[in-house]
């Protein structure tokens, strides 16, 4: 059993909470029995290593038995090594560490997709990670990070997407202004959400939404900037009903993603 909290190799995994370390090595950590046991079932080439407390590896028979049949050995670490891994303030026992694995913006876009979501600027990991989640959940076809948002690896955006990282397809570090001729090659119309865009519901109501399309958000305070705005075939906003002064980054793309994926499974059932 690992024991010493202070031992070089517990601290190679607690650097991987910072953004160098994970630029160097090329790993990110992973924590939480529900992210673990996701990436065992989809993606267990990608687990380099595993550590849990006793107690939690008893706790989740599950997990347990996923590594056994993925081949993936667990070593057993007291509470205060596991503590002194995770970026949790309270972690619930269970910590891996994993390849990165990005893919390529001309893979994302080679099979045809017909809903994407493109995140330009995003700096909270949190907004960043449950976007991945919702878009898994609304069945997109993946995911691009621009340049100037967060780190996907970021242990939060890890633990926001619960999962969902290892089922969706993320690219990282494109640019809005070049990636806006890929989007349109592919034959996918660049839907702006912006507080100054047209009523979703309109577009809704227009067919706007069973097209092909690439959901496009911006920072959490500024928005999209006007030139970004103007790259994109139009901009639509989530009307507000209450008196709610506005709506979290997340919700509001969640909304989005699921009015386009009700929107063109419709379509598709219509024209069968």
């Amino acid at each position: 059993m690992l024991d010493n909290p202070r031992s070089p190799r517990v601290r190679g995994v607690a650097k991987l909470r910072k953004r160098d370390a994970r630029s160097e090595t090329g790993l990110f950590l992973l924590e939480g029995p529900q992210a673990v046991s996701e990436a065992l079932a989809w993606r267990p080439e990608l687990l380099q290593e595993l550590y849990a407390t006793p107690t939690a590896f008893e706790r989740h028979s599950d997990l347990a038995a996923a590594a056994e049949e993925a081949d993936v050995m667990v070593e057993f670490v007291t509470e205060q090594v596991l503590e002194a891994m995770a970026d949790t303030v309270t972690p619930q026992g269970v910590v891996a560490v994993c390849r990165q694995f990005p893919v390529s913006v001309k893979d994302l876009l080679s099979d045809g997709p017909r809903l994407v979501v493109v995140l330009e600027e995003v700096r909270d990991p949190g907004n960043a990670g449950t976007i991945i989640r919702a878009a898994d959940a609304a069945g997109a076809d993946g995911v691009i990070f621009s340049g100037r948002t967060v780190d996907l690896y970021n242990p939060k955006v890890v633990r926001s997407t619960t999962g969902s990282l290892f089922h969706i397809p993320v690219a990282v570090g494109a640019e809005f202004p070049a990636l806006r001729e890929r989007l349109r090659d592919a034959g996918l119309n660049v839907l702006a959400a912006d507080i100054k865009g047209d009523d979703l519901l309109a577009a809704r109501q227009e067919g706007v939404l069973s097209q092909p399309t690439a959901w496009l958000f911006g920072n959490e305070a500024r928005g999209l900037s006007d030139d970004y705005l103007a790259l994109a075939d139009r901009a639509v906003s989530v009307p507000i009903y209450g008196r709610a002064e506005s709506m979290n980054l997340a919700t509001a793309a969640s909304v989005c993603l699921y009015e386009s994926a009700f929107a063109q499974r419709s379509s598709s059932v219509t024209n069968k």
